[in-house]
């Protein structure tokens, strides 16, 4: 077995997901091994393991969403584990060498969203298309970012939706709605028109475009916090669920990181199955699901709707659920 980092010294109002030695026995009992898919066993578990001696152990068309954030193409350091940057051909090359056999794991009437940045986003579109039908590209505001003298800072990033079937896919676009502030409250007859007046302010339901402006990256004082590199927000993966999934089904996620998609589907009521070769990474989200059994609310979700990033009617509504967690919010 790797050795695992020694956890880092933090303030004591951070929250940052940490896994102590005294822990790791009880965390590792619950993460499975490529010889559980051996077994039959696919739903709510993450698996240790090369993602490449796995899909072979995995039924096809068994997944009713899959959810991947592959490596970019980036030097990159995973705790050990390192990635290089490479040429455009190459790294497609690289794509698909898993992801045909992923797409063969989607349900005929599946969803599948898989997340990049601008320099390896055309390469993905090209490798995706190679099998599925693309149906649009969310691009979603990551507030956080190096500045840079030289260039336009870089603060966006991608997510390809694609389906196996045009024609006969699910999507619910009211569990996905966003509650937005009316800056020009319009009136017919003296009635709000598409809007609500309430004692926090005046709000719409709107419907989501593919420009995602709400979206908060993990940060130390937020409980889902780890020291993954490019982990992607609780909030981020929750869209993509609610709005490709229903209860009860199936999501699969080949590239699991710190277990953002099983602790979302755990929250949410799905099936999940998470593929990780980092064992270090596997035991934080062991750890994140433990807690998710404790508190399964999703930063910037509340009452079945997506609210704007620092709004305070959704600063309330977290803080009243969330009043044991001791949190930090920006107001």
């Amino acid at each position: 077995m790797p050795t695992l980092s020694t956890p880092k010294q933090r303030a004591g109002r951070n929250r940052t997901v940490t896994v102590l030695p005294e822990e790791t026995a009880r965390l590792s009992a619950l993460i499975g091994s490529k010889e559980d898919l051996g077994r039959m066993n696919y739903n709510d578990l993450i698996v240790n393991a090369d993602l490449m001696d796995c899909l072979d152990l995995i039924p096809d068309g068994y997944f009713d969403l899959i959810i991947i954030d592959p490596p970019y193409n980036l030097d990159k350091n995973f705790h050990g584990k390192k990635f290089s940057s490479m040429k455009a051909g190459d790294y497609e090359d690289y794509l698909r060498s898993w992801f045909h056999k992923v797409c063969d794991k989607l349900s005929p009437r599946g969803s599948l969203y898989m997340c990049g940045d601008w320099k390896c986003t055309s390469s993905m579109q090209r490798v995706i298309e190679e099998r599925l039908t693309i149906i649009n590209r969310i691009t979603w505001q990551r507030e956080k970012g190096r500045g840079a003298s030289s260039n336009w800072k870089n603060g966006m990033e991608d997510i390809w939706f694609a389906v196996k079937n045009p024609k006969d896919y699910y999507f619910d676009v009211d569990s996905v709605k966003m509650k937005r502030k009316v800056i020009a409250p319009y009136r017919v007859n003296g009635t709000p028109k598409d809007w609500n007046e309430t004692a926090e302010g005046n709000f719409r339901l709107t419907f989501p475009s593919n420009f995602w402006d709400d979206i908060s990256v993990p940060f130390w004082s937020m409980p889902e916090n780890t020291d993954h590199p490019t982990q992607k927000p609780e909030k981020l993966i929750a869209k993509l669920m609610l709005a490709s999934s229903r209860p009860g089904d199936k999501v699969f996620d080949p590239f699991l990181g710190s277990g953002t998609t099983a602790v979302v589907a755990k929250k949410l009521g799905r099936h999940y199955l998470g593929i990780e070769v980092n064992r270090e990474y596997c035991l934080w989200g062991a750890k994140r699901l433990l807690n998710a059994e404790k508190d399964n609310t999703i930063q910037g979700y509340a009452d079945g709707v997506f609210w704007e990033r620092n709004s305070l009617g959704a600063q309330k509504k977290l803080k009243a659920a969330s009043q044991t967690l001791d949190f930090e919010w920006d107001e």
